[in-house]
C-alpha cells in the first residue's frame, strides 16, 4: 500500500513504522507539493524496500526530468497520457475510467476524476480494471471504507492521501497507522480464506 502526499518526516516515519510499501511525494500543484530537495530529505532514511514515487498530474516530460535531477524516485506516477514515450524510470499510469488499452497486465493506479480531494473512485469500474491489470485503487479511501473497497474491487494494492489527513495536506500519524493496520488485517483475512 502507498501513502501519498508525504510532506513531513513525522508522516514518513509513521508510514514506515506502520508498514507501508510505498510513499508518494507530490510535485503537482497541491497543498502537498514539495521541492525535489525537500522530497530527497524526507526520503533519505527510507528502507530500501519502500518505493519512492514521484507524483505528478499532467506534466511535460521536461518537468519530470527536472524533478528527477534532484529527487531519485523509483517510480513516476502521472496521468496516463503524460507518460506516453517516457521511459527514464518505471511508471505508474493513472487511469480514471475503464480504458486501459495497452496496459493490460501492467500496474496502474485507478483514481477518481480529481486526485487528492477525497472523491471516491467508481469501484464497479475499478473491479473490471482490476481483473485485467495490477490495479492500485485510490480515491476517497480511509480506514473506515478500505475493507469494503478491497472486497469489492480486489485490487493489487491501495493508495491513500486525504483519508489519512487531519486537514487538507496535513497527515495524521494515528490515521496513517489505522489505515495501514486495517489493510494488513484484511490481507491476513484474505490469505486465511
Amino acid at each position: 500500500m502507498k501513502i501519498c502526499g508525504i510532506t513531513t518526516a513525522e508522516a514518513a516515519e509513521a508510514a514506515i513504522d506502520a508498514g507501508a510499501d510505498a510513499l508518494g511525494f507530490v510535485f503537482a500543484q497541491s497543498p502537498r507539493q514539495l521541492s525535489p530537495t525537500l522530497a530527497t530529505a524526507l526520503a533519505g532514511n527510507l528502507p530500501g524496500h519502500v518505493e519512492k514515487v514521484a507524483v505528478f498530474r499532467r506534466p511535460q516530460h521536461e518537468e519530470i526530468t527536472a524533478v528527477l535531477q534532484g529527487f531519485d524516485a523509483d517510480t513516476v506516477q502521472a496521468d496516463r497520457d503524460s507518460l506516453l514515450g517516457f521511459d527514464d524510470k518505471p511508471v505508474l499510469p493513472v487511469v480514471r475510467n475503464g480504458d486501459i488499452a495497452g496496459l493490460e497486465g501492467h500496474r496502474v493506479l485507478f483514481d477518481s476524476r480529481r486526485s487528492g480531494v477525497g472523491e471516491r473512485a467508481d469501484w464497479s469500474v475499478a473491479a473490471h480494471v482490476a481483473r485485467r491489470s495490477h490495479l492500485l485503487l485510490a480515491g476517497g479511501l480511509s480506514a473506515n471504507n478500505v475493507a469494503d473497497a478491497i472486497f469489492s474491487v480486489r485490487p493489487f494494492g491501495v493508495d491513500v492521501s486525504s483519508g489519512v489527513e487531519s486537514s487538507r495536506g496535513v497527515k495524521d500519524v494515528g490515521l496513517i497507522t489505522d489505515f495501514v493496520n486495517e489493510c494488513r488485517r484484511i490481507e491476513r483475512e484474505m490469505v486465511a480464506t
